[in-house]
């Protein structure tokens, strides 16, 4: 298996798997020319795709998709529930939610935050998480018995969470604000910043150390940081907590763990397992 993540951010999150034959987007965030254009940079033709799975509605992860489907001819893996939240959530254009309920007719494959799918060669286990969306969740990928882990908007590692990130061989996770940064930044007013810390907002700097001190199995050769705030996180500050975290875990627990900071403007680097 491989992966890479083509970009992360509040502008727009995707992330590309790979294994033996199938190729899997995840997350249509990006502008349809954008995700197109960094696919080609990782060396894949977009029409090759086998399948988006789309893990809810946020247009930071959603926003993309209608233009995309035009030029491609693979399935939508969606939930119904996300399905609905995405075909009518607000937008300027009133024509928009007419538009995306004809862009998935005939395209999609109804799955479930509670049960596992299957794309091509790879099989997903996917896993609710506490996000303020319809029906959010992350998910576990195995190819072959090698497992990787993808799960971004989440306020909390509950239980379950730390339970299915154990035995992968690499995880993308969210490590979106410093909490010092957030509540210092002028720009997001109050209320947003309450959203942002509630346990169905998202996942601070402080909350992935954290767990990779005590509840990191140490088994991932590779830590993708995903959807750092532009605003309210730096992505040397990110990455020090992590490898910080890493290094403090007991001499029993020590690991070869790399730590990798994904972007919002640029993919990642290939990630092979």
């Amino acid at each position: 298996m491989r992966l890479t993540v083509l970009g992360s951010g509040s502008t727009g999150n995707a992330v590309l798997i790979c294994a033996g034959q199938t190729r899997v987007l995840v997350d249509a965030g990006l502008s349809a020319k954008e995700a197109v254009r960094r696919l080609a940079l990782v060396g894949v033709d977009a029409t090759t795709l086998d399948g988006i799975v789309i893990t809810h509605e946020h247009s930071d992860h959603a926003g993309g998709l209608r233009v995309l489907l035009k030029s491609l001819q693979c399935p939508v893996y969606i939930s119904g529930a996300t399905r609905d939240a995405y075909i009518s959530e607000r937008s300027r254009n009133t024509d928009e939610p007419k538009k995306r309920a004809e862009s998935l007719r005939d395209r999609t494959v109804e799955i479930s935050s509670s049960h596992d799918f299957r794309v091509g060669e790879i099989d997903f286990h996917p896993f609710t998480v506490p996000h303020d969306a319809a029906d959010n969740f992350g998910f576990t990928a195995t190819h072959e018995g090698v497992r990787v882990a993808t799960l971004m908007d989440f306020g909390h590692i509950t239980t379950l969470v730390s339970e299915r990130l154990r035995a992968c061989a690499a995880i993308v996770i969210e490590s979106n604000h410093s909490r010092d940064m957030l509540k210092a930044c002028e720009v997001y007013p109050w209320e947003l910043k309450q959203r942002i810390l509630s346990r169905t907002g998202h996942l601070s700097n402080e909350d992935v150390a954290a767990w990779l001190r005590d509840d990191f199995d140490g088994t991932a050769s590779d830590i993708v940081l995903a959807h750092l705030s532009q605003r309210a996180n730096n992505p040397d500050l990110a990455k020090f907590n992590a490898e910080s975290a890493l290094r403090e875990r007991g001499g029993l627990f020590q690991t070869t763990t790399r730590v990798t900071l994904s972007h919002h403007k640029e993919p990642t680097p290939w990630i092979e397992i």
